[in-house]
């Protein structure tokens, strides 16, 4: 999509479809609306969407009005939504340019990346592998239009075309079929972009795994054909302070989940091809990062495997040494995430990360906790979990922040190992989050759980069914905020 920022009254814009967003709360009289606010048939409700032709007073050959909800509530995430919203409507007419305009109250930097950014994931459609289908309707012009604005509205245009780009490659990764995207072309994938985007990109195979001692990693890998793959990328700013911040990045990769021995039903495993989304999104931040240019130096880390209940499989009681030195007798071999991801967080401290924020599809727990609307955030630190809250709440990722007391790892003891891989029924996320501090403890960290917002199983009006590329936005922002 080719995105521009345009400056000239809302009357000279020449374009197939003049986006227009209007609230429930204050009516819109300009071009006629006031008559439709009078009928009814605008109300100005969250997406609600009313396409007029030749609009007498403006040049735009369309206008179309989409709803943004309440005045008060409205911020750049939901303008967001609404240009997303706006875009899908439109891509349904067979439209293929069209502009937002943005009043002189929302002529800033974050609506204006909030618009492209809308834009460019209104657009994603995950219908890649459908054969005999017409040819994909796609929005192949988008223009930002305000009356006046500075630079710093072109460099947020910019901003938001990377990011949502971003964005919607980890949307991609994660659409990406099993037998398509394994351990290892999920590492090519990074490879590659790295190499696009001026990244540093190390992939550790089974036998370096094997010499530096991940056997956490390596008993959850062991029951695939499909060698597993640690996949490190490292930005590195041009003129990093001795002893800065060091943020790592480190997602889950299981690029399909059967469950392995402790197997998972039927019903809804052709999902588990999304057990890769946290993986994808850091890879997905990195890229991002690459172009934005932080000033402190970020490395991303992706333990990527399969989980298979093949006869080498992993089975439970089984014990493992850690990359820590730490034990932990395998419960449930279905609690793989945790087990990667440990070995994980002890490379990216040995790295020299000072900093972690993990992202994994990590439990239905959290799914029955929160839903499927915000994150389960679990921290042990208070600056950094204020650093992500912060971050999430400006790039409208909603976070909802959990408990992890210490009485919680009373649930993980053993008897025969230094720690449980599972705690039982009670408490779930939690004690998944409480395995993770174990091997991220003293660095301070966040642990995102994710598993119910990656996905979307049904589309809504402003996102394809389908993978949705959480956290990435809340990632880039921290790393880009920090100072």
């Amino acid at each position: 999509m080719q995105v521009t920022l345009q400056r000239q009254p809302i009357e000279a814009i020449e374009t197939e479809a003049l986006v227009l967003v209007v609230h429930q709360e204050r009516r819109e009289d300009r071009f006629g609306l006031g008559a439709l606010y009078d009928s009814g048939e605008i109300t100005g409700k969250a997406f609600e969407t009313t396409l007029l032709h030749n609009v007498p007073g403006i040049r735009a050959k369309r206008l179309l009005a989409v709803g943004a909800g309440k005045l008060a509530k409205f911020n750049s995430a939901e303008l967001r939504r609404a240009v997303a919203a706006a875009i899908r409507h439109l891509k349904s007419k067979s439209i293929t340019e069209a502009a937002v305009w943005l009043d002189a109250e929302q002529a800033s930097p974050d609506f204006a990346a909030a618009a492209v950014e809308g834009a460019i994931l209104g657009d994603f459609e995950t219908d890649r592998y459908k054969t005999g289908k017409k040819e994909a309707k796609r929005i192949d012009r988008f223009t930002v239009a305000v009356a006046e604005g500075g630079p710093r509205l072109d460099a947020a245009v910019e901003r938001g075309r990377i990011v949502a780009e971003a964005q919607n490659f980890t949307r991609e990764l994660a659409n990406e079929p099993a037998n398509r995207l394994t351990p290892m072309a999920l590492a090519e994938h990074a490879r590659r972009m790295a190499e696009e985007f001026g990244l540093e990109c190390e992939v550790l195979d089974r036998d370096r795994m094997a010499q530096l001692g991940m056997g956490s990693l390596l008993g959850v890998a062991i029951g695939s054909a499909e060698p597993p793959a640690l996949i490190v990328l490292r930005y590195r700013p041009a003129a990093a302070s001795p002893g800065a911040v060091h943020l790592g990045l480190v997602g889950k990769g299981v690029t399909f989940d059967t469950g392995g021995v402790s197997i998972k039903p039927a019903d809804g495993m052709e999902k588990m091809k999304y057990d890769m989304a946290g993986g994808a999104a850091m890879i997905g931040a990195m890229r991002a990062l690459a172009q934005l240019k932080p000033a402190i130096p970020v490395t991303a880390l992706v333990p990527a495997v399969e989980n298979m209940p093949g006869s080498r499989a992993q089975r439970p009681g089984d014990i493992v040494t850690s990359l820590s030195g730490k034990t932990i007798e395998v419960i449930n071999t279905d609690a793989e995430g945790r087990l990667i991801l440990a070995d994980a967080l002890t490379y990216a401290q040995r790295l020299g990360c000072t900093h972690l924020v993990d992202a994994a599809t990590l439990t239905g727990a959290v799914v029955v906790a929160l839903g499927h609307y915000n994150v389960g955030l679990f921290a042990n630190d208070d600056a950094l979990r204020e650093r992500v809250m912060l971050a999430a709440r400006a790039e409208g990722e909603k976070m909802w922040h959990m408990p992890l007391e210490d009485d919680y790892k009373d649930y993980l003891k053993n008897a025969y190992a230094d720690i449980s891989n599972v705690g039982g029924r009670h408490g779930g996320a939690v004690t998944a989050a409480m395995f993770l501090k174990e091997f991220a403890d003293p660095t301070p960290w966040v642990h995102l759980d994710i598993a119910g917002t990656a996905w979307l199983d049904d589309a809504k009006p402003f996102m394809a069914k389908g993978p949705t590329g959480v956290p990435l936005r809340t990632m880039v922002r921290l790393a880009m905020d920090w100072n």
